[in-house]
């Protein structure tokens, strides 16, 4: 289902209040529901009536089209930017013809707001980044990305909840587990969820690495 053409929050506020509504007032023969930017995709069962289905996904659109999200919460990510920790931010500096300090700056400058979780499990799209840092993905994508990577794809930035290969630049890395694989919603960060990149030290990231017992 397209809820729209372009990444907006008006757009997201679409998809966000429908899928909460779903969540509540599920529709039999839909199994799963899987968020994008601009769209939704419905995983059904195979006996399910796909015009039917359709037909009820339409309805509860036409119900909420006056509803609002749930208020938006705001999450403090601290990250220790560049050197080891972000491997690729000279590799920003190339495309955006920032200073690594003025990159730094300009992320933990964004108005964040986490649009889905998506291709891996608890992975946050974060729309809302300077567009100055827009860096494309890595030609060949890395075998393996720590946990907790921040990391700059196109327009957008992400964090690597768990170690994954992944093709986006790394700028910097957070000691916060970030999602619960045991009880999702537990986990740090949400869809919905404003975001608020805080730059810390070495140090900083070790103590607090150590007491989140990453």
């Amino acid at each position: 289902m397209e809820l729209g053409h372009e990444i907006s929050e008006s757009t997201h506020k679409k998809i966000f209040t429908l899928i909460t509504h779903l969540i509540h007032n599920p529709i039999q023969g839909i199994i799963n529901i899987h968020p994008g930017y601009t769209s939704m995709l419905f995983t059904l069962d195979k006996m399910a009536n796909i015009d039917d289905t359709i037909q009820a996904v339409e309805n509860s659109l036409d119900m909420v089209q006056n509803s609002e999200p749930p208020e938006a919460k705001l999450v403090e990510v601290p990250v220790l930017y560049g050197g080891n920790y972000g491997k690729d931010i000279q590799r920003v500096v190339q495309f955006s013809r920032l200073s690594e300090d003025e990159i730094i700056q300009r992320h933990q400058s964004g108005n964040y707001l986490v649009y889905f979780l998506g291709f891996s499990p608890g992975f946050p799209y974060i729309g809302g980044m300077d567009q100055d840092l827009k860096t494309p993905r890595l030609q060949t994508p890395r075998k393996r990305v720590p946990q907790g990577s921040v990391a700059i794809a196109g327009g957008q930035t992400g964090i690597y909840p768990f170690p994954s290969p992944g093709g986006w630049n790394l700028i910097g890395r957070t000691p916060l587990k970030i999602f619960n694989i045991s009880n999702p919603k537990n986990s740090l960060i949400q869809m919905g969820d404003k975001v608020q990149f805080k730059s810390i030290s070495e140090d900083e990231y070790e103590r607090l690495k150590e007491s989140n017992g990453a």
